[in-house]
């Protein structure tokens, strides 16, 4: 499933990079509108810009859902066991001798 999700998720992105790279820019529409460029396009002289901001913006959302959902199953999925899972058990310390004896000239408190 994960695999599949990815896969779609990278077609997903080049598509819209292609689809983002494809769009003109405002400043394109003025010879457009003046008949330089309307033959030659497919979708007339201001066809093309309301389809492709539309599929843009599909596009845009589908790639942001996919991103929410495979942040959550990566997540969730690996190793269930992680360094900070056993942080209730203290560790056993070993007696570090200090070369002094217990039971020396130490004057207890008054």
């Amino acid at each position: 499933m994960q695999e599949f999700l990815l896969i779609a998720y990278l077609i997903i992105a080049l598509v819209l990079i292609g689809f983002i790279m494809i769009q003109q820019g405002k400043g394109a529409d003025m010879g457009a509108s003046f008949g330089a460029g309307a033959s030659n396009t497919v979708f007339g002289s201001g066809g093309s810009g309301n389809f492709l901001t539309r599929t843009t913006a599909v596009l845009a959302v589908i790639f942001f859902v996919l991103s929410l959902i495979l942040g959550n199953l990566a997540s969730g999925s690996g190793d269930t066991e992680s360094e900070f899972e056993n942080l209730e058990t203290p560790v056993q310390l070993e007696e570090v001798p200090t070369g002094t004896d217990e039971s020396s000239d130490v004057p207890a408190g008054n």
